[in-house]
Protein backbone atom coordinates (compact mmCIF):
# COMPACT_ATOMS: atom_id res chain seq x y z
CA UNK A 1 0.00 0.00 0.00
CA UNK A 2 1.52 3.87 -1.14
CA UNK A 3 0.46 6.38 1.56
CA UNK A 4 -1.87 8.07 -0.27
CA UNK A 5 -3.66 4.61 -1.79
CA UNK A 6 -7.10 4.76 -0.87
CA UNK A 7 -8.46 2.51 2.02
CA UNK A 8 -11.55 1.60 3.00
CA UNK A 9 -12.31 0.70 6.53
CA UNK A 10 -15.67 -1.36 7.19
CA UNK A 11 -16.66 -1.20 10.36
CA UNK A 12 -14.71 1.80 11.46
CA UNK A 13 -16.90 2.85 14.72
CA UNK A 14 -16.36 -0.72 16.16
CA UNK A 15 -13.34 -2.33 18.66
CA UNK A 16 -11.84 -3.77 15.81
CA UNK A 17 -12.23 -0.92 12.48
CA UNK A 18 -11.28 1.76 15.23
CA UNK A 19 -7.57 0.69 15.87
CA UNK A 20 -6.96 -0.42 11.95
CA UNK A 21 -8.12 3.45 11.35
CA UNK A 22 -5.73 4.91 13.97
CA UNK A 23 -3.03 2.31 12.91
CA UNK A 24 -3.53 3.40 9.49
CA UNK A 25 -3.18 7.04 9.90
CA UNK A 26 -0.38 6.51 12.67
CA UNK A 27 1.72 5.24 9.83
CA UNK A 28 0.83 7.97 7.71
CA UNK A 29 -2.00 6.75 5.38
CA UNK A 30 -2.98 9.86 4.34
CA UNK A 31 -6.44 8.66 2.70
CA UNK A 32 -8.41 6.50 4.34
CA UNK A 33 -12.53 6.27 3.93
CA UNK A 34 -15.09 5.18 6.32
CA UNK A 35 -19.07 5.25 6.70
CA UNK A 36 -20.85 4.90 9.66
CA UNK A 37 -24.36 2.08 9.48
CA UNK A 38 -26.21 5.65 8.63
CA UNK A 39 -24.62 6.42 6.22
CA UNK A 40 -24.24 2.77 4.64
CA UNK A 41 -25.72 -0.37 5.35
CA UNK A 42 -23.90 -3.28 4.22
CA UNK A 43 -26.21 -5.57 4.41
CA UNK A 44 -28.00 -3.44 1.22
CA UNK A 45 -26.50 -4.81 -1.71
CA UNK A 46 -27.63 -1.88 -4.16
CA UNK A 47 -26.19 0.62 -1.53
CA UNK A 48 -22.52 -0.96 -1.49
CA UNK A 49 -22.58 -1.37 -5.28
CA UNK A 50 -22.90 2.12 -5.75
CA UNK A 51 -20.34 3.00 -2.88
CA UNK A 52 -17.45 0.64 -4.84
CA UNK A 53 -18.63 2.65 -7.88
CA UNK A 54 -18.20 6.18 -6.75
CA UNK A 55 -15.39 5.71 -4.25
CA UNK A 56 -13.27 3.15 -5.80
CA UNK A 57 -11.50 1.89 -3.02
CA UNK A 58 -7.99 0.62 -4.09
CA UNK A 59 -7.44 -1.50 -0.31
CA UNK A 60 -10.54 -2.71 1.91
CA UNK A 61 -10.34 -4.20 5.45
CA UNK A 62 -13.45 -5.77 6.31
CA UNK A 63 -13.89 -5.51 10.04
CA UNK A 64 -17.42 -4.93 10.22
CA UNK A 65 -20.00 -7.53 11.65
CA UNK A 66 -22.51 -7.87 13.77
CA UNK A 67 -21.19 -9.56 17.16
CA UNK A 68 -21.57 -9.89 20.81
CA UNK A 69 -21.05 -12.32 23.59
CA UNK A 70 -22.23 -15.50 24.69
CA UNK A 71 -25.77 -14.58 24.94
CA UNK A 72 -26.35 -12.46 22.17
CA UNK A 73 -25.00 -15.12 19.74
CA UNK A 74 -27.55 -17.79 21.10
CA UNK A 75 -30.64 -15.68 21.61
CA UNK A 76 -30.13 -14.00 18.14
CA UNK A 77 -29.21 -16.47 15.98
CA UNK A 78 -30.81 -15.93 12.42
CA UNK A 79 -30.01 -12.06 13.11
CA UNK A 80 -26.24 -13.08 13.75
CA UNK A 81 -25.72 -15.42 10.84
CA UNK A 82 -28.19 -13.08 8.08
CA UNK A 83 -26.21 -9.82 8.73
CA UNK A 84 -23.21 -11.36 8.73
CA UNK A 85 -23.28 -13.13 5.38
CA UNK A 86 -25.18 -10.16 3.70
CA UNK A 87 -21.77 -8.13 4.92
CA UNK A 88 -19.09 -10.11 3.47
CA UNK A 89 -21.06 -11.03 0.48
CA UNK A 90 -21.75 -7.51 -0.67
CA UNK A 91 -18.29 -6.59 0.51
CA UNK A 92 -16.68 -9.10 -1.17
CA UNK A 93 -17.77 -9.50 -4.20
CA UNK A 94 -18.18 -5.76 -5.20
CA UNK A 95 -14.34 -5.52 -3.91
CA UNK A 96 -13.55 -7.96 -6.88
CA UNK A 97 -15.98 -6.51 -9.37
CA UNK A 98 -14.19 -3.28 -8.78
CA UNK A 99 -11.01 -4.35 -8.89
CA UNK A 100 -9.94 -3.98 -4.96
CA UNK A 101 -6.48 -4.53 -5.40
CA UNK A 102 -5.83 -6.30 -1.89
CA UNK A 103 -8.97 -7.03 0.75
CA UNK A 104 -8.37 -8.03 4.28
CA UNK A 105 -11.11 -10.14 5.83
CA UNK A 106 -11.32 -10.49 9.88
CA UNK A 107 -13.03 -13.06 11.46
CA UNK A 108 -12.52 -14.52 14.58
CA UNK A 109 -11.24 -18.20 16.00
CA UNK A 110 -14.92 -19.44 16.89
CA UNK A 111 -14.56 -20.46 13.82
CA UNK A 112 -12.57 -23.56 15.04
CA UNK A 113 -14.46 -26.98 16.30
CA UNK A 114 -15.76 -27.00 20.23
CA UNK A 115 -13.48 -29.79 20.99
CA UNK A 116 -10.41 -28.69 18.72
CA UNK A 117 -6.62 -29.81 19.20
CA UNK A 118 -5.11 -27.08 21.44
CA UNK A 119 -3.42 -25.03 20.55
CA UNK A 120 -5.63 -24.28 17.01
CA UNK A 121 -4.19 -25.01 14.09
CA UNK A 122 -5.27 -23.37 10.70
CA UNK A 123 -5.38 -26.75 9.58
CA UNK A 124 -8.05 -27.89 11.98
CA UNK A 125 -11.18 -25.75 10.59
CA UNK A 126 -13.89 -28.10 9.58
CA UNK A 127 -12.76 -30.97 11.35
CA UNK A 128 -15.58 -31.34 13.95
CA UNK A 129 -18.67 -29.98 15.34
CA UNK A 130 -18.56 -25.95 16.22
CA UNK A 131 -19.66 -24.76 19.62
CA UNK A 132 -23.83 -24.74 19.76
CA UNK A 133 -24.48 -21.03 21.08
CA UNK A 134 -22.33 -19.48 18.04
CA UNK A 135 -22.91 -22.02 15.26
CA UNK A 136 -24.59 -19.53 13.17
CA UNK A 137 -22.05 -16.57 13.34
CA UNK A 138 -18.97 -18.90 13.12
CA UNK A 139 -20.45 -20.51 9.81
CA UNK A 140 -20.97 -16.91 8.25
CA UNK A 141 -17.16 -16.40 8.97
CA UNK A 142 -16.31 -19.60 7.62
CA UNK A 143 -18.05 -18.31 4.77
CA UNK A 144 -16.07 -15.52 4.82
CA UNK A 145 -12.77 -17.28 4.40
CA UNK A 146 -13.77 -19.85 1.51
CA UNK A 147 -15.17 -16.71 -0.24
CA UNK A 148 -12.06 -15.18 0.36
CA UNK A 149 -10.27 -18.33 -1.44
CA UNK A 150 -12.62 -19.13 -3.78
CA UNK A 151 -12.33 -15.94 -5.47
CA UNK A 152 -8.57 -15.75 -5.22
CA UNK A 153 -8.50 -19.16 -7.26
CA UNK A 154 -11.02 -18.12 -9.41
CA UNK A 155 -10.74 -14.71 -10.59
CA UNK A 156 -7.22 -13.99 -9.33
CA UNK A 157 -7.97 -11.52 -6.48
CA UNK A 158 -5.36 -10.98 -3.79
CA UNK A 159 -8.00 -10.94 -0.80
CA UNK A 160 -6.48 -12.22 2.50
CA UNK A 161 -9.02 -13.94 5.98
CA UNK A 162 -7.40 -13.19 9.19
CA UNK A 163 -8.86 -14.67 12.63
CA UNK A 164 -8.59 -12.51 15.61
CA UNK A 165 -8.93 -14.18 19.09
CA UNK A 166 -10.94 -12.62 21.94
CA UNK A 167 -9.99 -8.72 21.52
CA UNK A 168 -10.17 -5.86 23.65
CA UNK A 169 -9.39 -2.36 24.06
CA UNK A 170 -10.38 1.06 23.18
CA UNK A 171 -14.39 1.37 21.55
CA UNK A 172 -14.41 -1.62 23.07
CA UNK A 173 -18.74 -3.16 23.77
CA UNK A 174 -19.29 -2.48 27.43
CA UNK A 175 -23.28 -3.15 27.16
CA UNK A 176 -24.14 -5.55 29.52
CA UNK A 177 -26.44 -7.09 27.22
CA UNK A 178 -24.35 -8.06 24.55
CA UNK A 179 -20.54 -7.67 25.37
CA UNK A 180 -18.22 -10.23 25.56
CA UNK A 181 -16.65 -11.86 28.64
CA UNK A 182 -13.44 -9.25 29.46
CA UNK A 183 -15.51 -6.11 28.66
CA UNK A 184 -18.61 -7.33 30.61
CA UNK A 185 -16.40 -8.29 33.73
CA UNK A 186 -14.29 -5.00 33.47
CA UNK A 187 -17.73 -2.93 33.90
CA UNK A 188 -19.11 -4.97 36.27
CA UNK A 189 -16.57 -5.12 38.50
CA UNK A 190 -16.07 -1.37 38.21
CA UNK A 191 -19.37 -0.61 39.23
CA UNK A 192 -19.48 -3.39 42.11
CA UNK A 193 -16.36 -1.69 43.50
CA UNK A 194 -18.41 1.72 43.07
CA UNK A 195 -21.14 -0.15 45.10
CA UNK A 196 -19.17 -1.10 47.81
CA UNK A 197 -17.81 2.10 48.40
CA UNK A 198 -21.75 3.99 48.29
CA UNK A 199 -20.46 5.69 45.27
CA UNK A 200 -23.47 6.64 43.25
CA UNK A 201 -21.69 9.80 41.48
CA UNK A 202 -19.94 7.32 39.70
CA UNK A 203 -22.21 4.75 39.32
CA UNK A 204 -25.17 7.14 38.05
CA UNK A 205 -22.54 9.13 35.59
CA UNK A 206 -21.93 4.70 34.44
CA UNK A 207 -25.63 4.28 33.67
CA UNK A 208 -26.43 7.97 32.04
CA UNK A 209 -23.43 7.24 29.42
CA UNK A 210 -24.64 3.38 28.85
CA UNK A 211 -27.79 2.36 30.33
CA UNK A 212 -28.61 -0.78 30.94
CA UNK A 213 -32.14 -1.88 29.74
CA UNK A 214 -33.18 1.37 29.79
CA UNK A 215 -32.02 2.01 33.48
CA UNK A 216 -30.04 4.90 33.53
CA UNK A 217 -28.63 7.09 36.35
CA UNK A 218 -31.93 9.54 36.69
CA UNK A 219 -33.29 6.22 37.72
CA UNK A 220 -34.23 6.36 41.70
CA UNK A 221 -31.44 4.02 43.77
CA UNK A 222 -34.04 0.97 44.12
CA UNK A 223 -34.22 0.80 40.23
CA UNK A 224 -30.61 1.02 39.81
CA UNK A 225 -29.84 -1.78 42.46
CA UNK A 226 -32.63 -4.05 40.89
CA UNK A 227 -30.63 -3.92 37.62
CA UNK A 228 -27.36 -3.99 39.21
CA UNK A 229 -28.59 -7.06 40.90
CA UNK A 230 -30.42 -8.97 37.96
CA UNK A 231 -27.08 -8.43 35.81
CA UNK A 232 -24.87 -9.81 38.69
CA UNK A 233 -23.71 -7.26 40.43
CA UNK A 234 -25.36 -7.89 43.65
CA UNK A 235 -25.13 -7.04 47.86
CA UNK A 236 -25.84 -9.42 50.25
CA UNK A 237 -24.78 -8.86 53.70
CA UNK A 238 -23.13 -5.68 53.34
CA UNK A 239 -20.85 -7.15 50.74
CA UNK A 240 -20.85 -6.82 46.93
CA UNK A 241 -20.69 -9.96 45.04
CA UNK A 242 -19.89 -10.17 40.89
CA UNK A 243 -21.99 -13.15 39.39
CA UNK A 244 -19.45 -14.54 36.78
CA UNK A 245 -21.14 -17.33 34.46
CA UNK A 246 -19.78 -20.77 34.37
CA UNK A 247 -17.53 -21.81 36.66
CA UNK A 248 -14.72 -19.73 35.90
CA UNK A 249 -11.95 -22.72 34.10
CA UNK A 250 -12.50 -22.39 30.80
CA UNK A 251 -9.26 -20.69 29.31
CA UNK A 252 -9.47 -17.82 26.96
CA UNK A 253 -6.70 -15.86 25.19
CA UNK A 254 -6.57 -12.03 25.09
CA UNK A 255 -4.98 -9.75 22.63
CA UNK A 256 -5.22 -6.00 23.04
CA UNK A 257 -7.20 -4.72 19.86
CA UNK A 258 -3.97 -2.17 19.02
CA UNK A 259 -2.15 -5.18 18.49
CA UNK A 260 -4.04 -6.55 16.83
CA UNK A 261 -4.42 -3.36 14.08
CA UNK A 262 -0.95 -3.53 13.77
CA UNK A 263 -0.73 -7.27 13.00
CA UNK A 264 -3.68 -6.53 10.01
CA UNK A 265 -1.60 -3.44 8.89
CA UNK A 266 1.71 -5.82 8.62
CA UNK A 267 0.07 -8.38 6.75
CA UNK A 268 -1.34 -5.89 4.32
CA UNK A 269 1.99 -3.95 3.71
CA UNK A 270 3.93 -6.95 3.43
CA UNK A 271 1.94 -10.44 2.68
CA UNK A 272 0.27 -11.36 -0.38
CA UNK A 273 -2.66 -14.39 -0.67
CA UNK A 274 0.20 -16.82 -2.17
CA UNK A 275 2.29 -16.33 0.83
CA UNK A 276 -0.42 -17.65 2.92
CA UNK A 277 -0.37 -21.85 1.72
CA UNK A 278 2.64 -23.92 0.62
CA UNK A 279 3.10 -23.21 -3.33
CA UNK A 280 3.13 -27.02 -3.49
CA UNK A 281 -0.13 -27.89 -2.54
CA UNK A 282 -2.17 -29.59 -4.34
CA UNK A 283 -5.62 -28.35 -2.62
CA UNK A 284 -5.27 -24.60 -1.57
CA UNK A 285 -7.25 -24.52 1.56
CA UNK A 286 -7.23 -23.10 5.19
CA UNK A 287 -5.17 -20.09 4.18
CA UNK A 288 -6.48 -17.61 6.66
CA UNK A 289 -4.24 -16.63 9.50
CA UNK A 290 -4.51 -17.07 13.22
CA UNK A 291 -3.84 -13.53 15.16
CA UNK A 292 -3.20 -14.10 18.46
CA UNK A 293 -0.78 -14.27 21.64
CA UNK A 294 -0.62 -18.20 21.63
CA UNK A 295 -1.27 -17.71 25.98
CA UNK A 296 -4.43 -18.30 27.60
CA UNK A 297 -5.42 -17.94 31.13
CA UNK A 298 -8.84 -19.26 33.11
CA UNK A 299 -12.01 -16.87 33.40
CA UNK A 300 -11.46 -17.07 36.77
CA UNK A 301 -7.76 -15.90 36.87
CA UNK A 302 -8.73 -13.29 34.37
CA UNK A 303 -11.51 -11.64 37.04
CA UNK A 304 -9.09 -11.97 39.72
CA UNK A 305 -6.75 -9.91 37.77
CA UNK A 306 -9.43 -7.20 37.22
CA UNK A 307 -10.18 -7.41 40.18
CA UNK A 308 -7.10 -6.74 41.35
CA UNK A 309 -6.08 -3.67 38.42
CA UNK A 310 -10.03 -2.30 39.53
CA UNK A 311 -9.04 -2.39 43.42
CA UNK A 312 -12.52 -4.28 44.08
CA UNK A 313 -12.36 -5.66 47.87
CA UNK A 314 -15.90 -8.10 47.52
CA UNK A 315 -16.42 -11.24 46.59
CA UNK A 316 -16.67 -13.16 43.20
CA UNK A 317 -19.38 -15.69 42.72
CA UNK A 318 -19.29 -17.81 39.49
CA UNK A 319 -22.62 -19.45 38.72
CA UNK A 320 -22.48 -23.17 37.77
CA UNK A 321 -25.82 -23.30 36.36
CA UNK A 322 -24.89 -20.86 33.26
CA UNK A 323 -22.54 -22.29 30.35
CA UNK A 324 -19.20 -22.35 30.07
CA UNK A 325 -18.76 -22.69 26.42
CA UNK A 326 -15.47 -23.72 25.00
CA UNK A 327 -12.98 -25.35 27.80
CA UNK A 328 -10.14 -23.93 25.71
CA UNK A 329 -9.63 -21.71 22.73
CA UNK A 330 -5.72 -21.16 22.49
CA UNK A 331 -4.48 -20.04 19.14
CA UNK A 332 -1.41 -21.56 17.36
CA UNK A 333 0.23 -18.06 16.12
CA UNK A 334 2.82 -19.83 14.47
CA UNK A 335 1.82 -19.00 10.52
CA UNK A 336 1.87 -15.57 12.07
CA UNK A 337 5.17 -14.97 13.42
CA UNK A 338 6.45 -16.92 10.57
CA UNK A 339 5.57 -14.27 8.58
CA UNK A 340 7.16 -11.82 10.90
CA UNK A 341 4.76 -10.36 13.20
CA UNK A 342 4.55 -10.75 17.35
CA UNK A 343 2.52 -9.33 19.86
CA UNK A 344 3.85 -6.59 22.52
CA UNK A 345 1.27 -6.23 25.09
CA UNK A 346 0.66 -8.56 27.38
CA UNK A 347 -2.40 -8.89 28.85
CA UNK A 348 -1.82 -7.16 32.78
CA UNK A 349 -0.70 -4.07 31.00
CA UNK A 350 -3.81 -4.06 28.54
CA UNK A 351 -5.89 -4.37 31.81
CA UNK A 352 -4.53 -1.44 32.85
CA UNK A 353 -4.57 0.31 29.87
CA UNK A 354 -8.55 -0.75 29.04
CA UNK A 355 -9.33 0.47 32.64
CA UNK A 356 -7.74 3.87 32.52
CA UNK A 357 -9.95 4.17 29.23
CA UNK A 358 -13.08 3.64 30.37
CA UNK A 359 -12.85 5.48 33.20
CA UNK A 360 -11.64 8.45 31.21
CA UNK A 361 -14.20 7.63 28.53
CA UNK A 362 -17.50 7.20 31.16
CA UNK A 363 -16.84 9.27 34.16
Amino acid sequence: MEKDSKIYVAGHRGLVGSALLTNLRDKGYTNTISRTHSELDLTDTKAVADFFETEKPEYVFLAAAKVGGIMANNTFRADFIHANLMIQNNVIDQSYRHGVKKLMFLGSTCIYPKNCPQPMKEDYLLTDTLEYTNEPYAIAKIAGIKMCESYNLQYGTNFIAVMPTNLYGPNDNFDLEKSHVLPALLRKIHLGKALENDDWETIRKDLNRLPVEGIDGKADQEKIVAVLDQYGIQTQDDTVKIEIWGSGQPMREFLWSEDMADACVFLMENRDFKDCYEPSSKEIRNTHINIGTGVDISIKELAEEIKSTVGFKGDLYFNTDKPDGTLKKLTDVTKLNGLGWRHTVELKDGLRKIYQWYCRQYH
